[in-house]
C-alpha cells in the first residue's frame, strides 16, 4: 500500500473540503430561509408565469457557472431564487388554477428540511425505525379514512405514476403465480387492463415498462359526464376474452385530470369482483375528500379497491413528491418487490423492510412533511380546506357562466372546464386555436395561470382550484382576465 505523505496525514486530521462546520451551515440555512419566505411573500404581486420561457437567457445566465472555481454561497443563493422567480411558472401564486402542483403548507416545507438535514436512509426498518414508523402511520390513517381494512400496507411513492406502476405489478404477481419469475413470456394469453379515456395517461408508460405493450392498455371511452361508459367496458372486456386475451386489472379514477370526473366506483368494483380482477381507484388528486366527512361520499365505494393512489403533493397540499401507494393484499406487495442480498441488514423481525415493500430502494423521508402537516393541522383543517376549495370551484363555475362561458364538464370537485359558444361553431380545429390563443393571452399578461384541455375531443379551457391561498377576489380576477383575452382574440 502506498505511504501517506506527512502533509496529506496532518490534513486527515482536520475537516473536509466539504465539512463548513454548523455555524457556516447555520448562515446558509438561515439565508434560504429569508429568501423562501420573500417568494412566498413577494410572488402575490408579480405575474403568475413569464411571458415567454427566456431559454437562451437561463443558458447565458447558467454559463457563467462552470464549477472549477468556488463562488460564495451568499452570492450563488440569491442569484438561484431570482432565476426560478422569473423564469417559471408560479404554483404558488393564488390565481395558479392550472395543474395539481400545490401551495405547499409551512409544515410540509419543514418537513423537507428536516428530512434533507438528518436524512434518513429508509431502505431499512433498523436502519431508521422512526421514520418508517411515521410513515406506516399516516399510511394507516389515510387507509382508514379510505374505509380499508386495518391489515392495509403500502409505501409513500415519488408520485402517482409511480404508485400506479406499483398496481400493475401487484395485480400481475397476484394474477399470475410463474410472473415473478418467468414474467410475461410464461403467461398462456395477453394480460390486458381497463382504463379510462380520460384516466392519467401514466398507464402507457407503465405498459411500456412493465413489458405488457401499449396495446394492452384498454382505454374504455366516456360518458357524457366524462365517466368510464359501462356499456363500452363490457363490450370491450367480452371482446378481449374471446379472443382469448387475458383481463387482470380494472382501474376506476377518482377525479379525472381534465375534468374531474368520478368513475362509478361501486358498480365498477361490481364488475372487477365478476371477472375476477384486481380493482385498482387511481385517486391521486380526488381521493384527498376522504379527509373531509362532508366530501367523503363523492368516493363512495372507493372501499372495495383492492388498491389505491392518493398524492399528497396535490391535494393535500404537501411539496413535491409525495405519492401514497395503498393496498388490502401485502402479501401481494411483498411478493412483488421480495429479494435478498448479503449487503442489507437482516429482515427486520419487528416489521418488513420498506425495501421490500417498494420498487424503490434507497429512499428519502417523503412521508415526512404530510406527518408534520397533520399533525400540525389536524384533519379539520384540512377538510375545512377542501370544503372551501370546492365552493371556490362553484363560486368560479357560477362567475363564469354570468359572464358567458359554456361549462362542459359535470364534477363536484373545484375543476371548471369552459368553452365560448361562438367559437365552438367554427369547427373544431379553429374552435382549438382560438381557445389555445386565449389561454396564452391570460398567461403572458401575468394575470393568471390556466390550461388548453380537451375533454371527449372538445376544446375548452381548464381552472382548477390548486391553491391553499385562492380566495374569492382572485376569482374575479381570474374571470376578469378571461373576459379582457376574450374580446382582444377575434372568432
Amino acid at each position: 500500500m502506498a505511504e501517506i505523505a506527512t502533509e496529506a496525514l496532518r490534513n486527515l486530521h482536520g475537516p473536509g473540503p466539504l465539512d463548513v462546520g454548523t455555524e457556516e451551515g447555520a448562515r446558509l440555512l438561515a439565508e434560504a430561509v429569508e429568501l423562501v419566505t420573500h417568494h412566498a411573500a413577494a410572488v402575490i404581486d408579480g405575474p403568475v408565469a413569464p411571458d415567454v420561457p427566456g431559454t437562451d437567457q437561463i443558458r447565458e445566465w447558467l454559463a457563467g457557472f462552470d464549477f472549477d472555481a468556488p463562488r460564495p454561497a451568499g452570492e450563488v443563493l440569491p442569484e438561484v431564487a431570482a432565476a426560478l422567480r422569473r423564469w417559471g411558472v408560479h404554483p404558488t401564486h393564488p390565481r395558479y388554477l392550472g395543474l395539481f402542483v400545490p401551495t405547499p403548507t409551512w409544515w410540509g416545507v419543514a418537513g423537507e428540511l428536516i428530512a434533507a438535514g438528518v436524512n434518513p436512509q429508509l431502505a431499512a426498518y433498523n436502519h431508521a425505525p422512526a421514520a418508517v414508523e411515521m410513515e406506516r402511520h399516516v399510511l394507516r390513517f389515510v387507509a382508514a379514512r379510505l374505509g380499508l381494512p386495518t391489515h392495509t400496507d403500502g409505501s409513500f411513492t415519488v408520485g402517482g405514476a409511480e404508485a400506479n406502476l406499483t398496481a400493475v405489478v401487484v395485480a400481475l404477481t397476484r394474477r399470475f403465480a410463474e410472473y415473478s419469475d418467468r414474467g410475461l413470456t410464461g403467461l398462456a394469453g395477453q394480460p390486458v387492463l381497463y382504463a379510462s379515456a380520460e384516466s392519467h395517461l401514466a398507464w402507457l408508460k407503465i405498459a411500456h415498462l412493465t413489458g405488457l405493450g401499449r396495446h394492452a392498455v384498454r382505454l374504455v371511452p366516456v360518458d357524457a359526464a366524462g365517466q368510464l361508459d359501462l356499456e363500452r367496458l363490457r363490450a370491450l372486456h367480452d371482446r378481449d376474452v374471446s379472443a382469448g386475451r387475458v383481463p387482470f386489472l380494472l382501474v376506476a379514477t377518482a377525479g379525472t385530470t381534465g375534468g374531474g370526473a368520478i368513475d362509478p366506483l361501486p358498480e365498477l368494483a361490481d364488475l372487477a369482483r365478476s371477472w375476477g380482477l384486481h380493482f385498482h381507484v387511481d385517486a391521486a388528486w380526488g381521493g384527498a375528500v376522504v379527509l373531509s366527512d362532508r366530501l367523503r361520499p363523492l368516493l363512495a365505494g372507493v372501499e372495495r379497491a383492492d388498491s389505491v393512489t392518493i398524492d399528497a403533493h396535490k391535494w393535500l397540499s404537501a411539496p413535491m413528491g409525495a405519492g401514497m401507494f395503498l393496498t388490502r393484499h401485502p402479501e401481494g406487495l411483498a411478493d412483488s418487490f421480495r429479494v435478498s442480498t448479503s449487503y442489507m441488514p437482516a429482515d427486520s423481525d419487528v416489521v418488513q423492510d420498506p425495501y421490500l415493500m417498494s420498487v424503490q430502494w434507497s429512499r428519502r423521508f417523503a412521508g415526512l412533511k404530510v406527518f408534520l402537516a397533520l399533525a400540525a393541522a389536524g384533519r379539520e383543517a384540512y377538510a375545512k380546506q377542501m370544503e372551501r376549495d370546492t365552493e371556490l370551484g362553484v363560486l368560479l363555475a357560477r362567475r363564469l357562466a354570468e359572464d358567458g362561458w359554456r361549462r362542459i364538464n359535470d364534477t363536484l370537485l373545484p375543476v371548471v372546464c369552459v368553452a365560448d359558444a361562438e367559437a365552438e361553431e367554427l369547427g373544431r380545429e379553429r374552435c382549438e386555436q382560438w381557445h389555445s390563443a386565449v389561454v396564452g393571452y391570460v398567461i403572458r399578461s401575468g394575470n393568471a395561470w390556466v390550461s388548453l384541455v380537451r375533454l371527449d375531443g372538445r376544446p375548452a379551457i381548464r381552472l382548477c382550484v390548486t391553491s391553499y391561498r385562492t380566495r374569492a377576489k382572485d376569482i374575479e380576477a381570474v374571470v376578469a382576465a378571461l373576459g379582457e383575452a376574450r374580446a382582444a382574440i377575434p372568432r
